[in-house]
């Protein structure tokens, strides 16, 4: 059993451990990170061969969400085992991905499989930061060809200060809270959601968490020279002089091709303004197309003229695209580095949702449709973090023929799922609180076009739906994707405004910013190189800022401002605070009144512990009645009130009225008329209707009632119904004179406190 070998240092006031050589010893590495009590542990598995017919490099990060990291038994009564991985165990994993994938070898086509299990979670120290230190530990002595370590670290802000690696107590009501990626000399990845913060702010805080990350860089250093690194035992090949003869001409072959490339890649892709994807496409077919009619010309053969295509084509076009933009600043479609593509927003697009909006950028077209429901409607979070609401969401689709693909649709993919939740990210403190605006609102971006950045088209559009369906958002949100072109060795660069297909390519970079005229709301970084430079970063979130303030005024030409009035076709929200000692009233036993309300007046009920309740209806009249209805099981009675109700039970000593659905107050048998009434039975029955004035609350909140004095029930008396002849009152009146009835005056609408009949809201 080998011996575990442990590492710790001081890392931002807690206490960084890496420990290595006693579990999954089986992988080629295995690195358990602990900060605080959350602990993480990181495997990384590399496959012995290549696996053919791929053109990528085939890297995996699974983020594992475990339970029992928090002491926590999966709520369903029916499932207890963890699931489909959870949309924040998605994000993370993308997040480490885009990370650590720029430092690869990326023509290397060995699966790399990096798996991060949470074992445990102290609820103070966010698992994603631990994950991204523990993934880089791993790749660091994995023996995998890998160009590390790298670092990674949280910044917060909150009332103005930065907060390094915040805990989640810091994070709440904190308006930043980014994850910077690299070493101290360069950023890989950046992922950031904020509330209207300043670009030089931002860039501030970027730089102060590029440094501070250096402490855990150092353990993973230290780690490095003290570990025994396991070397991968690949078999050794002893090639024949055919094969190596192969290998001269498979050489030979590229380099021959790569030399007529030299001489027309150039002149073919700038030869004119292409200024469609489709254009581009044929132009470069027509590349490929002119290669394989010189290679044919020169006597070679099909299946090696499709590999000298395969080997060359791409990586040309690639390297002259980025010379033209980093030498002559020209782009293929003729733009100038920050200019943005045809922009167009519309509203008027479907007639019956309750919000829709329509964005196009260049050939990126995303249609956005707002859904408007009961704050019941939540959706119910559950993870190691423990259980939340969400009550504002964005889900982003991207079907095959957006890209004029035909293929499958089989459900949203990691991808979609991290594009839907950017675009969440990027309106998220620009939704009404609950107490404003008290809708569940649900947005679905489709992508019907795509052509470069896609999820910044979503929150464009998303933005036109929400202003549309009249969610008082408090100012529109926009995004545009900052692009790159750069020399290996970063000496020269040039930041492209709105990249699109061929700009994305080596040496490049996709920095998505969205935000407002006042401030930065989301950014989300990705790079092919080994990392961006300070003035990359400055740069970028300048022409950022220039080009999101150009989409917003496309943006106030469709619609200059939320709605006034919902869609006719949306439900209607009328939200109001009651007593909350008086919730068990308006839900009644096992929830009887409650479920009365919402039958008969076809609306939906939400009430909160404080006492807030919102009735949610698309038929206002309904909506009306159930408003009117709670309000008058929970208000206060006052003496001299007139009500005409129901008779809903009669005793011997007096009959009991319905005032309002679940109140009813008593008219002692000695009030029912004004004369002499042996038994209330004889007078009247429960069913009849009767006009009832209230004489008195009493000390226990009893109503009594009397039908004395009131016109409306004289023809009641005229016939002297019900009068006792000779004599003294009924024996009921001795009854109730005697207290025998006063217990029993726990009727309906005066449960003891606590009864709500297990019903849960």
């Amino acid at each position: 059993m080998n011996k575990e070998q442990v590492f710790s240092t001081e890392w931002l006031g807690r206490t960084l451990t890496f420990k290595t050589g006693l579990l999954a010893k089986q992988a080629n590495s295995a690195v358990t990170v602990q900060y605080g009590d959350t602990v993480v542990l990181a495997t990384v598995v590399e496959s012995k061969t290549e696996r053919d017919g791929i053109s990528y490099f085939p890297l995996m990060v699974d983020m594992e969400e475990k339970l029992y990291a928090a002491g926590i038994i999966k709520g369903s009564r029916w499932i207890k085992r963890e699931g489909r991985p959870t949309d924040e165990s998605v994000l993370t994993g993308r997040m480490i991905d885009r990370s650590i994938r720029p430092l690869f070898d990326d023509s290397s086509r060995k699966d790399v499989q990096v798996v991060l299990t949470v074992l445990s979670a102290d609820k103070e120290n966010d698992h994603d930061i631990v994950s991204l230190v523990a993934a880089s530990a791993a790749l660091s002595i994995s023996g995998v060809k890998w160009n590390g370590p790298i670092g990674g670290i949280r910044v917060g802000r909150k009332d103005g200060k930065l907060i390094l690696n915040p805990t989640y107590e810091e994070r709440e009501g904190a308006d930043l809270d980014l994850i910077v990626a690299g070493t101290p000399e360069k950023v890989i990845m950046i992922e950031a959601n904020a509330n209207e913060v300043k670009e030089a702010d931002m860039f501030e805080a970027i730089k102060l968490g590029q440094k501070e990350l250096q402490g855990a860089v150092n353990l993973i250093k230290e780690m490095v020279e003290k570990v025994e690194i396991k070397k991968t035992k690949e078999k050794e090949e002893r090639k024949s002089a055919e094969e190596q003869e192969n290998e001269k001409e498979k050489e030979a072959l590229v380099e021959k091709a790569n030399d007529w490339l030299k001489d027309k890649v150039n002149k073919i892709l700038f030869n004119k303004e292409y200024y469609t994807k489709g254009e581009r496409k044929l132009a470069v077919q027509a590349i490929k197309d002119g290669l394989d009619e010189f290679l044919f010309a020169e006597g070679i053969g099909k299946d090696k003229r499709k590999f000298a295509i395969n080997a060359t084509v791409e990586k040309a076009v690639d390297t002259e695209i980025t010379r033209e933009l980093v030498e002559n600043e020209r782009r293929v479609d003729g733009r100038k580095l920050t200019e943005i593509r045809k922009l167009e927003s519309d509203v008027n697009i479907l007639p019956r949702n309750h919000g829709a909006g329509l964005f196009s950028r260049g050939e990126t077209q995303v249609m956005s449709i707002v859904t408007l429901g009961a704050a019941g409607l939540a959706q119910n979070l559950e993870g190691i973090e423990g259980t939340s609401e969400k009550r504002y969401m964005h889900h982003y689709n991207f079907p095959a023929f957006s890209v004029g693909e035909a293929r499958p649709n089989r459900g949203p993919g990691r991808r979609d799922i991290g594009h839907g939740a950017l675009a969440e990210k990027a309106l998220e403190p620009m939704i009404p609180a609950k107490e404003d605006f008290p809708y569940t609102i649900r947005v679905v971006s489709e992508t019907l076009g795509s052509n470069g950045s896609s999820s910044m088209g979503a929150t464009c559009a998303s933005s036109l739906a929400l202003m549309h369906a009249g969610v008082p958002i408090k100012k529109p949100v926009a995004g545009v994707a900052i692009g790159l072109a750069s020399n290996d060795d970063m000496s020269k660069w040039k930041v492209l405004t709105d990249i699109q297909d061929l700009e994305d390519g080596k040496g490049g970079m996709d920095f998505k910013v969205t935000g407002t005229r006042d401030g930065i709301t989301a950014i989300q970084l990705d790079t092919k190189t080994d990392g961006i430079l300070e003035d990359i970063i400055k740069q970028a979130l300048k022409q950022g800022y220039d080009g999101r303030i150009e989409i917003l005024d496309v943006i106030k030409k469709a619609i200059p401002e939320p709605n006034k009035e919902l869609s006719p076709y949306a439900p209607r929200i009328t939200s109001f605070h009651i007593d909350s000692e008086k919730i068990r009233d308006v839900i009644g036993p096992g929830g009887k009144i409650i479920n009365e309300i919402i039958a008969a007046c076809e609306v939906e009920i939400d009430i909160e512990d404080d006492g807030l309740v919102m009735v949610c209806g698309v038929n206002q009249e309904g909506t009306e009645k159930a408003v009117k209805w709670i309000k008058d099981i929970v208000r206060e009675f006052e003496a001299g009130e007139v009500f005409t109700g129901k008779v809903v039970r009669i005793l011997d000593f007096g009959a009991f009225v319905e005032l309002m659905p679940g109140r009813d107050g008593m008219a002692h048998v000695s009030e029912l008329a004004p004369y002499r009434i042996g038994k209330p039975s004889d007078f009247i029955s429960v069913g009849d209707m009767v006009t009832v004035k209230i004489k008195e609350i009493d000390e226990k909140g009893r109503v009594n009632l009397t039908m004395k004095g009131l016109k409306e029930n004289e023809a009641l008396w005229k016939d002297e119904k019900g009068k006792q002849v000779g004599g003294g009152f009924g024996g009921g009146n001795d009854r109730f004179n005697n207290n025998r009835g006063n217990d029993r005056f726990n009727n309906r609408g005066y449960r003891p406190a606590g009864d709500r009949g297990g019903f849960r809201r």
